[in-house]
């Protein structure tokens, strides 16, 4: 997988990481809104995995 997939796959979890936390507030759940908190680490973790490999290419 190419830093540019891992960035983009990293975006698009942080994204649904914050609808999920944002629906968990809403509705008073607490595990979603963990379960949202944690999607969006994940997508931060899978964001900097594509800038290192987009700065080892260069």
């Amino acid at each position: 997988m190419s830093g540019k997939d891992d960035k983009a796959k990293g975006a698009a979890n942080k994204a649904a990481g914050k609808v999920k936390e944002a629906a968990g507030k809403v509705t008073g759940s607490e595990k979603t809104e963990a379960k949202g908190k944690a999607q969006q680490v994940k997508g931060e973790g899978q964001k900097a995995k594509g800038d290192v490999k987009e700065s080892l290419k260069k």
